[in-house]
């Protein structure tokens, strides 16, 4: 299963509208959507929880969502994922690093004991077995990007599922070699791959070759927003009128309707189903553009 990320409840409806049937909450793109700043421990769990709800009340499709390392030991962990339950996603990963923790693809990671760890991993999942067992707990060791190596990060990740994991996720292999050994080294089924920064990418026969059950891309559509973004923004500082060039461009994208994209289809829907008639008549009988009463789910009236 491929799996992309996404950083909010907009991406997460394009991600949606584009085809895919599970998608993911990164870390590092809920960190610099909603603060404005990289990962590396600033997002606190509320900030977390509170993205990850409102993806996952946005879309029809599961989520998979990035809990950082529990936000504290393991009686701080038994509380995240209570709560990571009540936001609506359908699992977590927890990482072994100590806080604050910072992106796997970066430097100076510092992790947990192995005890410690595993206990934590132990408490995720009473709490899963108590509250939903069919939450996903997967289980994060960024020992090989800490510098402690491959062997070390493959102990942890043994050590993970036997203490109640659903999956293992060994980030930051480095060569083909590398995640071929880890694939290798878990039980079948368990594998979670992170293709992404300093890991190699591979096409969706490939994965299925390797064996691996979930594989993330955590922040290409973050890329795509900032540098989408960024270029649209050059253009109209120079010439405000690149608005409607812009416009012309795309109208005639899957999404350029943003209020079909949106939802005001579902909308006028409740509204026929629930209110008076004569508040509808109110609200729409002098009406000049679009989304009135008779307007069509699939209108392309202009924005």
């Amino acid at each position: 299963l491929f799996v992309p990320g996404c950083f909010n409840a907009l991406t997460a409806k394009v991600l949606e509208k584009a085809g895919f049937d599970c998608i993911y909450m990164t870390g590092y793109g809920t960190s610099l959507a909603l603060l404005g700043l990289p990962d590396a421990g600033y997002a606190s769990m509320t900030e977390m929880q509170l993205n990850a709800r409102y993806i996952a009340n946005a879309v029809e499709v599961p989520v998979l969502a990035d809990a950082d390392n529990g936000y504290g030991n393991a009686i701080n962990v038994h509380r995240c994922i209570r709560e990571y339950i009540q936001t609506g996603v359908a699992g977590v990963h927890l990482e072994d690093q100590v806080i604050p923790k910072r992106c796997g693809h970066v430097a100076g990671k510092t992790l947990v004991s192995l005890e410690e760890a595993a206990g934590k991993i132990r408490a995720a999942a009473e709490v899963r077995d108590h509250y939903d067992p069919d939450f996903l707990v997967i289980a994060r060791t960024d020992a090989k990007g800490a510098g402690l190596g491959l062997d070390e990060a493959l102990k942890r990740a043994e050590a993970f599922l036997e203490a109640g994991a659903d999956m293992a996720f060994v980030e930051g292999p480095e060569t083909v070699e590398e995640v071929e050994r880890v694939c290798r080294a878990l039980p079948p089924g368990s594998m979670f791959y992170n293709q992404t920064g300093v890991s190699p990418k591979f096409s969706q026969q490939q994965l299925t070759d390797l064996g691996v059950a979930i594989a993330i891309a955590p922040n290409t559509m973050t890329r795509c927003a900032v540098t989408a973004c960024y270029d649209l923004a050059v253009k109209l500082k120079e010439d405000p009128l690149q608005e409607g060039v812009f416009n012309d461009a795309i109208s005639e994208h899957a999404c350029a309707d943003i209020h079909a994209f949106s939802g005001f289809a579902k909308v006028r829907e409740l509204e026929d189903r629930y209110l008076p008639a004569d508040q509808l008549e109110q609200k729409y009988a002098n009406a000049t553009h679009g989304w009135r009463a008779e307007d069509p789910a699939d209108s392309k009236k202009a924005m």
